[in-house]
């Protein structure tokens, strides 16, 4: 078997590349109004939304324990694996790659911990690209290179209808918050080296949507990229966006992935949110 790569669910990968690429998918824990479940598993975006729109339900988040990664690679390097690339969440959002890096330290080099600095397919496409690299034979490390790489040309941009989920869930600040939402105006936010920060603000919700474009086609630069247009419970919108992105890209654009998010951010992001992840071909 070559090199193995896993992810956690916030990756947000479509089910079909999943398959295609053999990743391994870890569910992140998320608990609602008292009863734990499994992202994806027990536990979805529907549901979660659903929750935030009962306001006394509480819906909290937590990370895989270090044991249930361990055991995933232990499997894994059972069952052949030449070694186990794990590409996470951003460390400074979440301690799942911490919890990775705990379970790593039992198996020597022979398993590596990307830190996507990322959320969504910012997560997504490092993880991709791992894979890619482990096809062609590449081993752990040049596998892990592989993704790390990928980290330095992606970004992510998002909408959001209020920044309270993000503030409540502590990952952004209350300065923040009251900043990106001071005189009713739509924030836009960035993942800012593994950081959400409010990036722009807008008057309305179209002139947001068109600055979200405007983010997406700037941070894409010159050459080929792949984006991945992400939505909670807004199909129909993320279409529009795909396609809008697909026409100003043109044939720049190599690939293009839809996905509603996950439970956990939804749960920190709150209805409303609609996002594009460009990653540029470097």
């Amino acid at each position: 078997m070559p090199v193995a790569v896993v992810t956690d669910s916030t990756a947000c990968l479509p089910a079909d590349a999943v398959e295609r690429h053999s990743v391994w998918v870890v569910p992140m824990p998320v608990t609602v109004n008292g009863v734990p479940g499994r992202e994806g598993v027990d536990v979805t975006s529907t549901d979660v939304a659903a929750a935030l729109r009962e306001r006394r339900v509480d819906v909290s988040t937590s990370r895989p324990a270090p044991a249930e990664l361990g055991a995933l690679y232990e499997e894994l390097l059972s069952s052949g694996a030449s070694g186990v690339v794990s590409v996470h969440l951003s460390a400074e959002l979440s301690g799942t790659c911490e919890g990775a890096r705990q379970a790593a330290g039992e198996f020597g080099d022979r398993v590596e911990v990307v830190d996507s600095r990322n959320a969504g397919m910012g997560v997504g496409f490092a993880a991709l690209e791992a894979a890619r690299a482990a096809r062609r034979g590449a081993g752990v490390v040049r596998s892990a290179e592989a993704a790390r790489h990928c980290v330095l040309g992606t970004r992510t941009f998002f909408y959001v209808d209020t920044l309270e989920f993000l503030r409540r869930g502590g990952r952004i600040s209350a300065a923040s918050a009251l900043l990106g939402t001071a005189l009713s105006v739509k924030p836009i936010l960035h993942v800012d080296d593994g950081q959400v920060v409010v990036r722009d603000r807008v008057r309305t919700a179209t002139r947001a949507l068109g600055r979200l474009e405007d983010l997406v086609l700037a941070a894409g630069g010159e050459g080929d990229v792949d984006v991945a247009v992400h939505h909670l419970r807004s199909p129909e919108s993320a279409a529009r966006l795909a396609a809008r992105l697909g026409e100003r890209f043109g044939g720049r654009l190599r690939r293009v992935y839809t996905s509603e998010v996950g439970a956990v951010i939804a749960a920190h992001c709150g209805p409303g949110l609609l996002g594009a992840v460009v990653r540029r071909h470097m």
